[in-house]
């Protein structure tokens, strides 16, 4: 089984269409996030397409995209109203 790890993705892109069309894709890998910052739990393929469709997107003259992964030995921590995440064995993609 191929397994998931948690990447921070990240976004600025200076025009509304553009942003409007990245959120959309990532959105589709996210499983949690708030405007231009998500977490996705993507397998090593799921990350290149991730990539290679936000490469679509935006302008790489104008825009900047940013996905790291997170160090799995580190605790999380949550600030205010936010939930922790849950290592699920399933985690579907791509539904809204």
């Amino acid at each position: 089984m191929t397994q998931r790890k948690l990447h921070i993705a990240c976004y600025d892109v200076a025009r509304p269409s553009r942003l409007r069309a990245a959120l959309a894709v990532t959105r589709g890998y996210a499983t949690g996030g708030q405007k231009s910052v998500h977490e996705c739990w993507v397998t090593t393929i799921e990350q290149a397409d991730l990539l290679q469709t936000l490469c679509w997107v935006i302008d790489e003259a104008e825009d900047r995209v940013l996905l790291v992964r997170l160090d799995p030995r580190r605790h999380t921590v949550t600030l205010g109203v936010a939930v922790s995440p849950v290592d699920d064995d399933c985690i579907v993609l791509g539904v809204a």
